[in-house]
């Protein structure tokens, strides 16, 4: 089964009120099984559009990762986060684990 994953690009204005999200989103992503695959770091644009922050995390499912975006959980630390807070552009995405290139 392909997992599913969460794409996110993010600009954060205030620091200190984005750290209340980032303390909720930890039980959300505890309960679906979530694993940070990028979270920050240093990166390269070489082209399109860009924010200064970036996420990738990794759920067994696509549907795991569906079902933590839904919860009552993740909803509320959104709410943490929201405009003026931070913006982000977020995608939910199933893995490819079909054949590879040889």
């Amino acid at each position: 089964m392909a997992k599913g994953y969460w794409i996110a690009r993010v600009d954060v204005a205030d620091p200190e009120k984005y750290k209340a999200y980032v303390a909720a989103n930890a039980e959300p992503f505890r309960k679906f099984g979530a694993r940070f695959l990028v979270r920050g770091g240093e990166f390269e644009n070489p082209e399109g559009s860009s924010r200064s922050r970036n996420v990738v995390l990794e759920f067994p499912s696509y549907q795991a990762a569906v079902d933590c975006w839904n919860s009552p959980e993740y909803q509320a630390a959104i709410a943490l986060r929201a405009s003026p807070v931070s913006t982000i552009d977020l995608v939910i995405i199933e893995g490819y684990d079909g054949p590879q290139p040889g």
